[in-house]
């Protein structure tokens, strides 16, 4: 995007305790940051010296992901107090139950008493160890992809309007930026703010036959896709509008740089006509031409996709047409792909906890019940070893890829169009 200014922020897989060991690596290389700039550092070494403040967004983003999962190196937390659920017993809270996994072999039911609060941050640590943990974070995790990809990609759109702004391109802000918004919102933008009231009022509606019915039976909210009233006039209403965006986005534009076109070419042959010399300074100065080109809109709105499209000047309708078709297609099928593209953080989040789980489990725990010091020893050993080379270096290496990747091609094609500028990344070195 033309001058404006991006940062990546990779996001880590959440879990408080790794989040602390990368902002301490952090730290140490942003504290010692002039010594080690001065000195000649190893490739690899210096590849993470380079990505420092990445490292630290990174470790920002675990620690505060770890909080919401309530997770210290798989552990549960209590820094805002116990679980408030108890174990009912025949209808009777049971306070010498302080396990609540050893509830349901009594025979009773982990419930919150009658007007108990919810826990006041992140996952309750309840969940932990349950039968239902994995379901419960499963389901979590995965709305909370959606919540961030389309967070992710409305801000992406929002970039196209800065550049729209930036190049004077109303025709694109009227014809791309506000239809492209109306259908990403009025479909994955509904489902997002189902997720939230789901979430608020403790509904048990699947979103899925919810999404799909929207499609299959609009106008029509069967017991299991109810909400709220009037949903089903608004899905209507949402799909109505989804689908009148995309000829929306299709035809008015380039019909409309045809007839600008036109009018360049009538304009240009009345001066003919009277005997204009037709010197390219006169005309710049007129605004009838861009000075380095007789048969192009100005340069900027032409590079950014306002102006003729073809070759060597040559005006080609049939080409802005499928220009624009193909612009069209890529986003509305986009919209779709890119949005299931997100829950590889669901993927990457799942597969850092389990495997967290599983180094703490059945290597530390299990050596620990040995009640052997030498086996304590090894069993400290490896788990050291495992957190370090596999979740501290090996997942934070494929966050932080498939958080480029998602930067790169679910973010950007929202906005970059790669039309001839050169790409200015953001640099701290003083450029004159």
């Amino acid at each position: 995007m033309h001058g404006f200014l991006q940062t990546h922020v990779p996001p880590a897989s959440g879990d408080f305790g790794h989040g602390l060991l990368m902002m301490a690596f952090a730290a140490y290389l942003l504290i010692n940051e002039k010594a080690l700039l001065k000195q000649k550092l190893d490739e690899i070494f210096d590849m993470l010296f380079g990505g420092r403040y990445c490292i630290a967004l990174m470790a920002t983003f675990s620690i505060f992901t770890g909080l919401i999962y309530n997770e210290f190196f798989s552990m549960p937390m209590t820094l805002f107090g116990g679980t408030h659920a108890r174990c009912f017993i025949n209808g009777v809270v049971d306070e010498a139950v302080t396990d609540l996994r050893a509830c349901p072999e009594l025979h009773g039911e982990v419930a919150f008493p009658k007007g108990m609060p919810p826990y006041p941050f992140g996952v309750d640590p309840a969940w932990h160890g349950t039968k239902s943990e994995l379901p419960f974070l499963n389901s979590m995790k995965m709305k909370m992809s959606i919540l961030l990809g389309v967070v992710h990609m409305n801000l992406g759109i929002l970039m196209s309007l800065f550049n729209n702004l930036y190049f004077k391109d109303r025709l694109s802000t009227i014809c791309e930026f506000v239809p492209q918004m109306i259908f990403l919102n009025s479909l994955f933008g509904y489902l997002c703010n189902a997720i939230v009231y789901k979430w608020l009022t403790a509904k048990t509606t699947d979103l899925y036959h919810v999404m799909i019915y929207m499609f299959l039976s609009p106008g029509t909210v069967d017991e299991a896709g109810y909400l709220f009233p009037g949903q089903a006039g608004l899905q209507v209403f949402l799909l109505l509008i989804a689908f009148a965006a995309v000829p929306w986005m299709l035809f008015p534009k380039p019909f409309i740089i045809k007839k600008r076109h036109e009018a360049s070419q009538r304009q240009r042959s009345m001066y003919d006509v009277v005997g204009f010399d037709g010197d390219e300074d006169e005309e710049a100065r007129r605004g009838l031409v861009n000075p380095s080109s007789h048969n192009s809109a100005p340069a900027a709105a032409a590079a950014h996709g306002g102006g003729d499209h073809g070759h060597g000047g040559h005006f080609d309708f049939s080409e802005v047409i499928v220009h624009q078709m193909i612009h069209t297609i890529e986003f509305v099928l986009g919209a779709v792909s890119n949005t299931a593209s997100y829950l590889r953080l669901w993927a990457l989040s799942l597969a850092h906890s389990q495997l967290s789980a599983v180094f703490y489990d059945r290597v530390l725990m299990m050596t620990i019940g040995l009640n052997n010091p030498l086996a304590m020893m090894i069993g400290f050993f490896v788990f050291f070893v495992a957190t370090l080379g596999v979740l501290m270096v090996m997942e934070s290496l494929s966050a932080f890829l498939h958080a480029l990747r998602l930067h790169w091609v679910e973010f950007q094609n929202k906005f970059y169009r790669g039309d001839g500028y050169a790409f200015a990344p953001f640099t701290f070195e003083h450029q004159e």
